[in-house]
């Protein structure tokens, strides 16, 4: 069997969706594969530096147009390599191709719940929506990570049951607890107690909420600090936030950062207090499991796929927008000391319920099998 892979999210600095592709590579390299599969790798301007087996082939389409490659030099090439199978793991495949397409749609939310997405543009509203539905449509499998959206899209596109199959993500093996995390904080000029938010900031992510809810738990706790990593798309004004509340508590509480790198992630989860995430829809929610893998509790919503992930490992807030009942949560989690610890070790538990070898090779049966 040839599957062919449109591998475009892993030139450069992968985001989420080349994260996803990355980690099914690198788990299918490992495992005892057929003699017959082979897998070609598209890629758009550059052939990033993989290391993989002779299962795998990689091809340059030299490109600097994403929908020329998607929609012209990515079906022509399946097509002229007589491809069994096309996954295109980035909710969107070619429009006139008309062979076996796998698609991952990691959730629907510009066609569920548009509001609370951060569209770039008019047209790009108009455009994914569309091409999206489209390619759902002629899919012959569609991968998802979470029951919820699973759900969200039988609900909302018109596809056979049977071809939607839920997949969850895990967190990456890098993820895990450190046991000295001090110079970390010395690095992000923490003193001593701090709890921790990561992720771009959305709307739905009611950040503005949290950060008040914060100050009032500092008032009834004593100093502690907010980090929070992830570039502001609300439109409205997080720094100006931070620095009101930094002036009214009389000291730097809230610290921001636009991004970190990926070595100081895992050492911050580790020395955090707790992960606030907080958000209306998800179709998975990987900060909170990766805050549990690093053996930190978690303070979150109930809300979209965020309950599968976190399980019975997290302090839950009902409603997003209640700064009296968030700042509650995070005052438990601060100062309930045998709850803290009996959240730590359901997290980890939790956390290993997931591995992106399972998620690979759940992957690899249904592309496999349907295809």
């Amino acid at each position: 069997m040839r599957i062919g892979i449109d591998a475009h999210e892993i030139e450069n600095k992968p985001t989420g969706v080349g994260r996803y592709l990355f980690n099914l590579l690198e788990q299918w390299d490992n495992f005892d594969l057929p003699a017959d599969l082979k897998f070609i790798l598209y890629f758009r301007k550059q052939i990033p530096d993989l290391d993989l087996s002779g299962h795998f082939e990689k091809k340059l389409l030299h490109s600097n147009s994403t929908a020329w490659f998607i929609h012209y030099l990515l079906p022509r090439e399946a097509a002229k390599d007589q491809i069994d199978l096309l996954f295109c793991p980035g909710y969107i495949a070619p429009l006139f191709y008309n062979k076996p397409i796998a698609l991952t749609l990691h959730d629907i939310i510009y066609q569920a719940r548009p509001e609370l997405y951060n569209w770039p543009s008019v047209w790009d509203r108009i455009l994914l929506k569309t091409v999206s539905r489209l390619a759902a449509k002629k899919a012959k499998i569609i991968l998802t990570c979470s029951k919820f959206s699973r759900q969200e899209i039988l609900k909302h596109y018109p596809v056979q049951p049977e071809k939607v199959f839920a997949i969850p993500l895990a967190a990456d093996k890098s993820f895990y607890p450190v046991p000295d995390a001090g110079k970390i904080k010395e690095k992000y000029q923490i003193k001593d107690k701090f709890i921790f938010y990561l992720g771009s900031i959305f709307k739905r992510r009611h950040l503005p909420s949290a950060m008040l809810a914060f100050e009032q738990a500092v008032l009834k706790t004593g100093d502690c600090q907010f980090l929070i990593v992830g570039s502001d798309y609300t439109g409205g004004d997080i720094d100006g936030l931070a620095n009101q509340i930094n002036q009214r508590l009389g000291y730097p509480a809230v610290i921001r950062k636009d991004y970190l790198t990926g070595k100081d992630l895992t050492a911050l989860y580790s020395a955090a207090e707790l992960t606030v995430y907080l958000s209306d829809y998800e179709g998975f929610g990987l900060p909170v499991l990766e805050s549990m893998a690093c053996g930190t509790s978690v303070v979150t919503s109930r809300k979209a796929s965020l309950s599968e992930v976190a399980g019975e490992a997290a302090i839950y807030v009902e409603d997003n927008s209640n700064i009296d009942e968030i700042t509650a949560a995070i005052v438990r989690g601060l100062t309930n000391e045998n709850l803290r610890q009996e959240l730590i070790k359901k997290g980890l538990a939790q956390a290993k319920k997931f591995s992106w070898s399972k998620t690979a090779r759940q992957t690899l049966d249904a592309l496999l099998i349907k295809g």
